[in-house]
């Protein structure tokens, strides 16, 4: 009679304990950019990705999950050690880090360990060939994707003579090459700034010298918002073109730059208006939640989100002890996009339809983005055939 009591206790202790280790959160590390000009593109990725937890009442896929979110200042270094902190306390789940050269210096300590690095924005270009992983998959794009929409978009609009320019680190540049590969008329310069620039004096002064008919800009943030302005106030917006990605005249820069984004054309994989009802829902949780209207980049991180969710979901919230079956249910994206039709290409970056916007003002003179038309449909990338996975 002893030993059955005592195997009862046993029994039932297991059954606390595995109880117990059933409700425990499985922690998402969040490392992005919350300070900096370019902080509020971090605070609307976190905030989507937070309604994504509020709306399963802190869970994601049915699993309980806690967001350790940190700044990363925009600093390469600062992320790296961020992410060793978090592996150390235990994190295998990693996400939220907007700007390229900031994921290059996490994302390889972030493999090293074997746990998982899903992107909600920067989509570097190695990452998508060569040094394609298992474990890194991009739900927001590949970075030349916004790019060489960008210039198929111009040859539509009959740009014939081009000057492009971004800032010189990694989505720059990819930028600017993916735009080249599209674009059919002449390019008459490439230009490159810094990341932080704010004064752009001395480029607008070479475009006007140059004088294209078109100009194609990668400028987020902050200093996408000064260039705007101080084109405009050029006066060489009333002469050319202006054909950028939405990254470089989101809601929220448009807030800030004001009549001076008036005229841009943007390729864009999403807009706030798309009649689905996984964009609808989103809209209306984001507003009510945050009473503002969520950028493109609130967009993505909501979906990078929903899809974790469900690979969650598929291993019962074990990630390290079911790698294959987290991976395999990712690849798999059972998940209904705000952008619509969403799948992964073979090195696990997304193929989308992109479309073409405007900035006009509306009947009662607030600047909206109009629908032109799509692009393009099921667009992926180029470097997909060089990823041997």
């Amino acid at each position: 009679m002893k030993h059955i009591r005592q195997l009862g206790l046993g029994l039932a202790l297991t059954a606390v304990t595995a109880f117990g280790h059933a409700q425990e959160p499985v922690k998402i590390g969040f490392i992005g950019t919350l300070s900096t000009p370019a902080g509020y593109i971090g605070e609307d990725q976190r905030d989507a990705f937070n309604l994504a937890i509020k709306e399963e009442g802190g869970k994601l896929g049915g699993v309980p999950v806690q967001l350790d979110v940190e700044d990363d200042g925009l600093k390469p270094g600062t992320g790296k050690q961020i992410a060793e902190k978090m592996l150390h306390g235990g994190v295998q789940l990693f996400t939220g880090i907007n700007f390229s050269n900031v994921l290059e210096a996490v994302v390889p300590t972030v493999l090293r360990a074997n746990a998982f690095y899903v992107s909600l924005n920067a989509g570097p270009s190695n990452f998508a060939g060569k040094a394609c992983n298992k474990n890194f998959f991009s739900v927001a794009m590949q970075n030349d994707s916004f790019s060489d929409t960008a210039g198929m978009a111009a040859n539509e609009l009959g740009v014939k003579k081009v000057v492009i320019m971004a800032p010189n680190y990694q989505a720059g540049r990819d930028a600017l090459t993916g735009f080249k590969r599209a674009y059919k008329g002449k390019i008459a310069a490439e230009i490159y700034t810094k990341l932080d620039q704010t004064d752009f004096s001395v480029e607008l002064a070479r475009i006007r010298s140059l004088a294209p008919d078109g100009i194609f800009e990668f400028m987020p943030g902050g200093a996408g918002i000064n260039f705007a302005k101080q084109f405009a106030n050029s006066g060489l917006n009333k002469s050319i073109k202006m054909v950028t990605p939405i990254y470089s005249m989101d809601d929220r820069m448009l807030a800030a730059a004001g009549k001076a984004g008036e005229g841009y054309y943007l390729s864009s994989p999403w807009s706030a208006d798309f009649d689905n009802a996984a964009n609808k829902k989103f809209m209306a949780d984001f507003q009510k939640e945050y009473k503002r209207v969520p950028t493109v980049y609130a967009a993505q991180a909501y979906d990078t989100a929903v899809l974790i969710g469900t690979a969650l979901k598929a291993v019962g919230g074990d990630v390290k002890g079911k790698p294959d079956a987290f991976r395999a249910a990712l690849r798999k994206a059972d998940f209904a996009s705000v952008r619509g039709s969403f799948k992964f290409g073979s090195n696990q970056y997304p193929i989308l339809n992109w479309y073409l916007l405007r900035v006009e003002a509306d009947s009662s003179g607030k600047l909206i983005y109009k629908d032109i038309g799509t692009i393009v449909k099921d667009h992926g990338d180029s470097y997909a055939a060089l990823c041997k996975m």
